[in-house]
């Protein structure tokens, strides 16, 4: 039996990143490591293993090893079977937020497409509901917050544009009367 899983940790976007946090994030994000994550059979066998890693050790320890990553649990658009898939994340306030980018390959993740057909998903062990973010403003809002915890966003955005794709921005509110750990919501 895989043992709790572990609370979300709050992630401040905004909060200063120490060396070794920022030159993993810039190996992340090195040409090397985006073409790796772009190949479908490489990336296909690195979040697989993430997933499980994650599963197994409560949601302390995956492949991103000091990015912010969680499972985020959805149900399949089609099957309603639970899916399970490891998710770089970070708070704006209580709200939580992930970026469906797939490493700027054409077409959205499969995980992306069952948050907003069954929208209640989990984090964690927090339930949120799923909302897609629209709005221009707040999109270029979030996309600096997300560029400042994982650069690689930036060139994950490029390609995409390439192949004619906009990557969405999601976020989850919570759903419990108990709001994420953290700091207040912002006003």
């Amino acid at each position: 039996m895989a043992p709790a899983i572990s609370p979300l940790r709050y992630v401040d976007p905004r909060a200063r990143r120490g060396p070794l946090y920022r030159a993993y994030a810039r190996l992340a994000s090195a040409r090397l490591a985006t073409w790796l994550a772009r190949r479908r059979a490489w990336g296909a066998i690195v979040w697989r293993i993430d997933r499980r890693l994650l599963r197994v050790t409560g949601g302390r320890l995956g492949t991103g090893l000091l990015l912010p990553t969680a499972l985020l649990e959805t149900r399949g658009a089609r099957s309603g079977l639970v899916r399970r898939n490891a998710v770089i994340y970070f708070h704006d306030g209580e709200r939580v937020t992930i970026i469906a980018s797939k490493a700027g390959h054409p077409g959205n993740p499969a995980w992306f497409y069952n948050a907003c057909a069954n929208p209640i998903v989990r984090l964690g062990d927090e339930e949120f509901r799923a909302e897609v973010v629209d709005d221009e403003p707040e999109r270029a809002r979030l996309w600096e917050l997300a560029d400042r915890l994982f650069p690689a966003f930036a060139t994950y955005r490029r390609r995409a544009a390439l192949a004619g794709r906009t990557i969405p921005i999601v976020q989850l509110v919570p759903q419990s009367s108990r709001a994420a750990s953290g700091p207040p919501a912002r006003r």
